[in-house]
């Protein structure tokens, strides 16, 4: 995301060095795998911050200075330290240079997990800015081919991650989405939301892999959606796939900000399916 593209356009200009948590044992503040590069106009990414990192930034310098020094050091987080966490972090030192762009970009992307957002309203705009930023994977669609332009995200400057598309019927669009996505439904009518979740409860019947359907809106619209699908056939157990309304319980507010961050916090604290990439 936003750490590895300023990573890769440091390398443009010259060599970084990449510090990786290798392992760690107790409680540490970031996990095995998180990195930070020290470019030399500045750092990308994080370790967990703290003394921790300011010493493996020196670390970083010197190495970067021609200095030699062990690929992975252990740093116990204690009274040494200035640190309380308790736990030992082992940290790898690498000197990266331009012609490791592709491989870097490669190995660091983050894993996305694909949300579907239907609806390109206010609380939809807010949202695509709030996801974009976060390890999701985000088809945004609606059914009015002018509105991605009318906003201040053009399809062409979307952000990285965010992929704009036109569907006319809305509805048409759940078929090809990507499996184990997450649906947001908020289109501009309740027809269309109506009809999207009945294509999301449709596909998740017959293939079960949307792994969220959310639903904007108050317990008042789901009793009406409810019935509405009912009498398309739809059986109880399966209304109960719907979460309606959306977002963390306990967050009142009503503006689209305030929604977006309560949806996006939401999705986070779902389970991350596996990666169908790696061996079971």
């Amino acid at each position: 995301m936003a750490a590895l593209h300023r990573l890769l356009e440091g390398l443009a200009h010259g060599p970084a060095c990449m510090v990786e948590v290798e392992s760690t044992q107790g409680s540490v503040p970031r996990e095995s795998g998180a990195w930070m590069a020290v470019l030399a106009d500045g750092l990308a990414g994080t370790i967990g911050g703290g003394r921790l990192e300011f010493d493996a930034i020196a670390q970083a310098r010197r190495r970067l200075a021609g200095e030699g020094g062990a690929a992975v050091l252990r740093f116990a987080l204690g009274p040494s330290l200035g640190q309380c966490c308790g736990g030992v972090v082992f940290l790898r030192f690498t000197v990266v240079g331009p012609g490791e762009r592709a491989a870097l970009a490669q190995r660091l992307a983050p894993r996305r997990t694909p949300v579907a957002l239907f609806g390109a309203g206010h609380v939809g705009h807010a949202l695509v800015r709030v996801l974009s930023a976060l390890p999701f994977a985000l088809t945004w669609i609606d059914s009015r081919d002018s509105v991605f332009p009318a906003f201040p995200v053009a399809p062409a400057e979307a952000p990285p991650g965010v992929a704009c598309e036109h569907s006319d019927p809305v509805h048409a669009a759940v078929p090809s989405l990507a499996p184990g996505s997450r649906v947001l439904v908020m289109s501009f009518s309740h027809a269309e939301d109506l009809d999207v979740v009945a294509a999301c409860l449709l596909r998740r019947r017959e293939r079960g892999d949307l792994s969220f359907i959310g639903l904007i809106g108050s317990r008042t619209k789901w009793a009406t959606f409810s019935h509405r699908l009912a009498a398309r056939g739809f059986a109880p157990y399966e209304l109960a796939w719907v979460t309606c309304p959306i977002g963390l319980p306990g967050i009142a507010g009503k503006e689209p900000e305030v929604i977006a961050v309560s949806v996006a916090a939401q999705l986070l604290a779902l389970p991350v399916p596996p990666d169908p990439a790696q061996p079971g």
